[in-house]
């Protein structure tokens, strides 16, 4: 893709009427933003932002995607790390200062997507294609991403919630991570419902977009349907192994070398600050 190709691809008239769907998307949010104001839910700066960014951010990539068909299939790997390592620095948000919750969520994620994308390379499932691989990829880490940030915004509300009967637990000489075992789990259960529901709901109420892509691009319906199934299993399986990843690592990082429970005290340091501080351990 020359430069030169990017204003005729924004005069396509398809790009102009997909303006107005953007518009009409847009106007939709902006009621959920007022009906939050409203609400007093203190949510419009967080919604608001999160739409208008990616918006932004999947503009950049459809203007991009040319170039990175281009580039040797070996690039495709560095691009799916960078995409944990920022999904990673997106997701340890919500753990609403769970220590050590970067360095667990890019091992979590890293791992719950590299076991699904390498064995699915292998099956043929994946194509060993640039245009294949970082799409998909993207799609498993994207997924992974969610499953991990409700792993530890549940995770973090529980310990809050219970942080007394812990401490008093450990006053009796239970080891750590059995007084947390039930909050871990429970952490678990709570971020594998949505795409537990999306699995249940399969074919019934939720018809997944790229089924019905590819039988609008005239593929046959039962391979769309068998690949629909493959994807999801990719998704449901991605979300599993990062969750319960997390999960071994947050109940061991809650608790000091002294077996006390840490402080979640929230911070906000900047993503280079952060890789620096894992490095020099």
């Amino acid at each position: 893709m020359s430069v030169s190709a990017i204003p005729e691809q924004l005069a396509d008239p398809v790009v102009i009427q997909g303006l107005f769907q953007v518009a009409a998307a847009a106007a939709l949010a902006a009621v959920v933003i007022v009906v939050s104001s409203i609400r007093n839910l203190d949510l419009e700066r967080e919604l608001g932002g999160s739409f208008a960014r990616g918006f932004v951010q999947v503009l950049a990539m459809g203007a991009l995607i040319g170039v990175l068909f281009t580039v040797p299939l070996a690039f495709s790997g560095l691009l799916l790390a960078a995409m944990v390592v920022y999904a990673a620095w997106e997701s340890r948000k919500r753990g609403g200062g769970v220590p050590d919750a970067f360095r667990i969520s890019v091992i979590a994620l890293g791992v719950g997507s590299a076991v699904v994308i390498v064995t699915m390379v292998a099956a043929g499932a994946i194509e060993r294609t640039v245009r294949n691989l970082v799409p998909v990829g993207g799609m498993i880490i994207a997924n992974a991403m969610k499953t991990n940030s409700l792993t530890l915004d549940r995770f973090q509300g529980e310990i809050e919630s219970n942080r007394d009967e812990i401490e008093a637990v450990l006053a009796l000489g239970v080891p750590p991570e059995r007084a947390v075992s039930e909050f871990v789990t429970e952490s678990v259960r709570a971020s594998l419902i949505p795409v537990v529901d999306a699995m249940r709901t399969l074919g019934l109420v939720y018809i997944p977009g790229m089924m019905a892509g590819m039988i609008l691009g005239g593929a046959n319906p039962i391979y769309a349907a068998e690949y629909q199934f493959v994807i999801m299993g990719m998704i449901f399986a991605a979300g599993g192994l990062t969750s319960m990843t997390a999960s071994l690592l947050l109940g061991r990082a809650a608790f000091t070398d002294a077996a006390q429970l840490r402080r979640f005290e929230a911070a906000d340091p900047t993503l280079l600050a952060t890789l620096r501080a894992i490095l020099d351990r």
